[in-house]
C-alpha cells in the first residue's frame, strides 16, 4: 500500500544518501552550472533533457520541493513560481490565447480579478464571473471559446464550497480545462485531481510554508498540461529564491501537525462566535447549517483554520473599535503562519456575478497555533470595545 499523507509529508522529496547523510537537502544558490565537456553540455541543453544546467530553469534545491509536492498530490508535474498571483497569472496565461473566453467564480482572490479584467482582456481574452454556487449550471455560461473555467473552493473570504465534480463534468463536456487554487484545504484536505480537476495551484505561501516568512506558490498538473505550464514559467522567465524553497520544504515537514491544530482551534473559536449576539452569521463550512456544509462534508477530509463572520450593522466607529486593540491577533493579510489574524473586507464592490447585500461588516479570522482559550478572551475583549463605542 502507498504511504499515508502523513508518512509522504515527512519523506517526499528526500534523498539523504546523495547529501552526504544530511537530513534536509542542502540549499544551492546556483546560477551558473558548468558542465566537465562539450559533449555533456550538448546533452544537457537538448529537448527533454533533465540535467542540470541554469538556476533559473532548475536546481536540486527547487526539484526537491517540486518532487515533493507533486507526490503529496500524486500528479507527474509541480511546477514552483515566485509567488502565488504568479502561480494564477501564468496559468491563465499558459492555457489561454486572444479570442478566448474563460469563466471566473465570483469568489476569487481579489488580485485574480484584477489580472483578468486588466492584462489578460488586453491580450484578447474575455472574463466572465459565475455565481461560486452554480455547479452543473456552468454549463450555460459556456461559449464555443471557452477555455477555462477558474474556480476556488471555498473561496478565501466568504467561503462558498464549489460542486467541483459537476463543474469538472460540464467544463470537460464543452472542452475547457478546470483550474482551482486550492490554499486553503492543501492536498491533506481536498485533492481536486481525484475529482477530475487539470490545474491545482496552491499559494505554498500560506500553510506549507507555515511561518509567514515566505513568498511562494506552486502549480501541478499531468501530461501536455504541465507541458504548458512549464515552458510558460520558463519563458517568462519565472523561478524562486532558493532560501525560499528550502523554507517552504521545511514547513511540510509539519503542515500535517500544524493544519489539525488551526482546524481545531478555528472550530473552537468559530463556535464560540455562533453564541455571540453581535454576530448574524458565519461564514464556515466546516459548521453544520452553512449553505456549503453538506458538499464539504462530501468532498473534503478536514478544514483549515480560516473562517468569516459577519456582523450586524454598526457605526464604523464601533468596528475601528473593535480592531483597536487586539493583543494577541494580528491585522493583516495572509494566513497559514503560527500567528492569528483578522482583517476586515468591503466586498460591495468587488462582486460582480452575485452581488453582495449584508449590510454588517465582513470580518476574516484565521487560527494559529496560540491557546484556544487566550484567542477566545483577545475577540472578547473586541466586542466589548465594540458595544461601548455603539
Amino acid at each position: 500500500m502507498p504511504p499515508k499523507p502523513a508518512t509522504r509529508l515527512v519523506h517526499a522529496g528526500r534523498r539523504p544518501a546523495e547529501h552526504h547523510g544530511a537530513v534536509n537537502p542542502a540549499i544551492y544558490r546556483a546560477s551558473t552550472i558548468l558542465k566537465p565537456d562539450l559533449e555533456t553540455w550538448r546533452e544537457a541543453v537538448k529537448p527533454g533533457s533533465t540535467e542540470y544546467r541554469y538556476g533559473l530553469l532548475a536546481t536540486p534545491t527547487s526539484r526537491a520541493f517540486e518532487e515533493a509536492m507533486a507526490e503529496l498530490y500524486g500528479v507527474e508535474t509541480c511546477v514552483a513560481v515566485s509567488s502565488g498571483l504568479a502561480m494564477v497569472t501564468i496559468a491563465l496565461l499558459a492555457l489561454t490565447r486572444g479570442g478566448d473566453h474563460i469563466l471566473v467564480t465570483d469568489s476569487a482572490y481579489e488580485p485574480t480579478r484584477r489580472f483578468c479584467d486588466g492584462m489578460l482582456a488586453r491580450f484578447g481574452v474575455e472574463t466572465t464571473y459565475y455565481d461560486p454556487t452554480i455547479g452543473a449550471g456552468i454549463a450555460g455560461l459556456m461559449r464555443p471559446n471557452t477555455r477555462i473555467v477558474f474556480t476556488e473552493s471555498p473561496g478565501s473570504l466568504t467561503f462558498e464550497v464549489q460542486d467541483i465534480p459537476a463543474i469538472v463534468e460540464a467544463a470537460h463536456r464543452h472542452g475547457a480545462k478546470v483550474i482551482i487554487d486550492n490554499a486553503w484545504a492543501t492536498a491533506l484536505r481536498f485533492n481536486p485531481f481525484r475529482h477530475g480537476v487539470d490545474v491545482v495551484l496552491e499559494a505554498t505561501s500560506k500553510y506549507v510554508g507555515g511561518h509567514s516568512d515566505v513568498i511562494l506558490g506552486v502549480m501541478l498538473a499531468n501530461g501536455e498540461t504541465a507541458r504548458r505550464l512549464h515552458w510558460t514559467a520558463k519563458t517568462l522567465g519565472v523561478c524562486c529564491g532558493p532560501d525560499d524553497l528550502y523554507l517552504a520544504q521545511r514547513g511540510l515537514r509539519t503542515l500535517g501537525v500544524r493544519l489539525d491544530r488551526s482546524e481545531a482551534t478555528g472550530l473552537e473559536l468559530a463556535r464560540w462566535l455562533q453564541k455571540r449576539r453581535e454576530v448574524a452569521r458565519i461564514l464556515y463550512p466546516a459548521l453544520p447549517g452553512d449553505p456549503g456544509h453538506a458538499l464539504w462534508q462530501r468532498d473534503f477530509s478536514g478544514a483549515a483554520g480560516l473562517f468569516s463572520i459577519v456582523l450586524h450593522p454598526v457605526p464604523p466607529a464601533a468596528l475601528d473599535a473593535f480592531f483597536a486593540d487586539f493583543k494577541l491577533f494580528g491585522i493583516g493579510v495572509s494566513w497559514g503562519g503560527y500567528e492569528s489574524l483578522v482583517i476586515t473586507q468591503d466586498l460591495a464592490e468587488t462582486r460582480s456575478a452575485v452581488p453582495w447585500t449584508d449590510p454588517g461588516p465582513l470580518i476574516r479570522f484565521y487560527a494559529g497555533l496560540e491557546d484556544p482559550q487566550d484567542l477566545i478572551e483577545d475577540v472578547d475583549a473586541a466586542f466589548r470595545r465594540l458595544t461601548a463605542a455603539c
